[in-house]
């Protein structure tokens, strides 16, 4: 399975904002499954369960020190995730995650800081004729100050590395279901 940087896709809730962020990025991999009918509770669920150990490690290790910095860290009041509730609704707050937007192919998650704003799309393109189902990832970052700058420079590097090798457990995910 191949996963690709794209262009942000047109066919995005994001796609009204674009020019209105100071970074952006999509990767993109098709999706084996003719029918086109996966959901956003099972786009969802493979998002949150497609973490690498080592994502999970660094994720940890941010915690600890944006804390200090009166950040946030998504580990108060957010929604524990079981395996029947990923029908997330807006407003939602899962991890560093809040709900923003969701409709019957896209869920846009992220939050919103003193530093920076952040959304996640989890995009599927159920396409029509030969063209074959993507499921893309986008992300788009807005900075308030120097300090939103200098977090997203060492995140920056990392954020590439995790969101591939994420999409591409997620893909898997989804054909297995299937």
């Amino acid at each position: 399975m191949k996963i690709t940087k794209t262009k942000f896709p047109e066919g995005s809730v994001l796609s009204r904002e674009e020019t209105g962020f100071d970074y952006t990025d999509s990767f993109q991999g098709e999706v084996l499954d003719n029918q086109g009918n996966i959901s956003t509770a099972e786009i969802s669920k493979a998002f949150f369960t497609s973490t690498p150990q080592w994502g999970k490690k660094m994720f940890a290790f941010r915690n600890n020190i944006v804390k200090m910095f009166g950040l946030k860290t998504g580990t108060d009041n957010s929604k524990p995730l079981t395996s029947d509730n990923f029908n997330l609704k807006v407003g939602e707050q899962v991890g560093i995650f809040k709900v923003f937007d969701q409709t019957n192919n896209e869920i846009i998650l992220g939050e919103n800081d003193k530093h920076l704003d952040f959304r996640v799309s989890i995009l599927y393109d159920k396409a029509s004729g030969n063209k074959g189902n993507f499921l893309t990832i986008s992300t788009t970052v807005k900075y308030h100050n120097w300090m939103g700058i200098l977090y997203f420079l060492p995140v920056r590097p990392f954020h590439q590395l995790i969101v591939p090798v994420m999409l591409k457990k997620m893909i898997g995910k989804l054909e297995s279901r299937l």
